[in-house]
């Protein structure tokens, strides 16, 4: 951290000390002591994930500092290794995964053979869905291997085949009020349309959702999140659409799975869903960028949210595969959010925030559903470049911002509600 940003961030800190009225704890001065001199402070304690912690509330410094952003993937990362990890883990990159499942592209019966004699199974429910061409399977290590000599093994009974983690894609925004009642007042009614999303569960009874046809994909009892509820929400904004609704978590604390997500896109397909929202961030993988790149073949437009782990950070997917607009964000001023994903996968910034105070909703999650309730205006059904035409819709209606900085951050413009 430079020596002036350290200077401007120990402001902040210590008038937060002040604000609580008396002396920082020994915890609280480990962090405060290097910045008082000037320093980079100290790691912060990494709070919990509020959707996966019911009712936490955060404390202290690492609640005054993390509070007015987003939450990074790091962050919901770390929270989720603490609060599942019998459950989940991370890859050599340190991408989240859930332990002792992998992808396997391109087994024969006989590697398959191999493979459960080595102590794999493989999942049938998770089986990959022929819509899209994909040849891919679901394996369960059953000896409890570490996960790189796991992946070890795999490589070497089948060398010729494509192996991957079974990785985890999360919300890439903040809802911590506890409905999205409010949210599409600063969106206009607009006829009514086909759109769909692949997040958390959607809540029907939302005010924004209540003329709205769902439909449901992935759970076999319906179940709400906030995230889901919001991001669904500025997709319909009031209006009497169609909204198709893919569930990756079904009320559990771990979902997102690669192999859920390309399941939900299948069905879209299926569906004949024209533009799909999908504002979940994680790590590149072989399996979902084939599902992303059969679906722009197929004629549907994907719209991603871009990510809040910075200007700095490397590309979150699905936003950075060719062909999926990504969307970052700005403020109520149409300042860009410091934690705005910055670079070439940004195709546009919208508003990510919402409302104020203990209920605000902010991130490029709800940034992306603004993109792509525009580009559904025009599209009804898929078909062969409608990707490249919705992308050329976006840019005769973007604009730019009001400063050079904030404009080279947002790629083609800002796309207004």
């Amino acid at each position: 951290m430079p020596l002036r940003r350290a200077s401007v961030l120990s402001v902040t800190v210590l008038a937060a000390v002040l604000a609580w009225g008396g002396r920082p704890s020994s915890a609280q001065a480990q962090v405060l002591g290097p910045v008082q001199r000037g320093l980079p402070p100290l790691p912060l304690p990494t709070a919990p994930l509020p959707s996966a912690v019911p009712g936490v509330n955060l404390q202290g410094v690492d609640d005054l500092l993390r509070q007015p952003l987003a939450l990074s993937l790091k962050t919901q990362v770390d929270a989720l290794l603490r609060a599942e990890p019998r459950r989940v883990t991370v890859d050599p990159s340190g991408a989240p995964i859930l332990r002792g499942e992998f992808l396997a592209v391109g087994l024969s019966d006989a590697q398959r053979d191999a493979l459960q004699a080595q102590g794999f199974t493989v999942d049938p429910e998770d089986a990959a869905d022929a819509t899209l061409g994909l040849d891919f399977m679901v394996l369960h290590d059953t000896r409890g291997r570490s996960t790189r000599k796991a992946m070890r093994t795999l490589q070497q009974a089948a060398p010729d085949a494509t192996f991957t983690y079974q990785h985890l894609y999360l919300p890439a925004g903040d809802a911590y009020a506890t409905s999205a009642a409010g949210m599409p007042d600063s969106v206009p009614a607009m006829s009514s349309r086909s759109v769909g999303m692949v997040d958390g569960g959607v809540d029907p009874a939302d005010p924004a959702l209540t003329h709205a046809h769902v439909q449901r994909h992935g759970c076999s009892t319906v179940t709400a999140s906030r995230h889901g509820t919001a991001v669904a929400a500025r997709l319909v904004a009031g209006d009497p659409d169609t909204l198709y609704a893919a569930d990756l978590w079904c009320g559990d604390d771990v979902g997102g799975a690669t192999s859920r997500l390309v399941d939900a896109l299948a069905w879209m397909d299926r569906e004949r869903v024209a533009v799909i929202n999908i504002s979940l961030v994680g790590p590149d993988n072989p399996v979902l960028a084939r599902a992303v790149q059969a679906m722009i073949a197929r004629g549907h437009v994907l719209v991603g949210a871009a990510g809040n782990d910075g200007p700095a950070a490397p590309p979150l997917y699905p936003a950075s595969y060719p062909g999926v607009i990504g969307v970052g964000a700005v403020d109520a001023r149409g300042r860009v959010l410091p934690e705005s994903a910055s670079g070439k996968q940004v195709a546009f910034c919208a508003s990510g925030v919402v409302g104020s105070g203990p209920g605000m909703l902010r991130g490029t999650s709800f940034a992306a559903p603004i993109a792509a309730r525009k580009a559904a205006q025009a599209l009804d059904t898929p078909y062969p470049g409608a990707a490249a035409q919705a992308l050329q819709q976006l840019i005769g209606e973007a604009h730019a911002l009001d400063t050079k900085a904030d404009d080279a951050r947002c790629g083609h413009g800002l796309l207004s509600p």
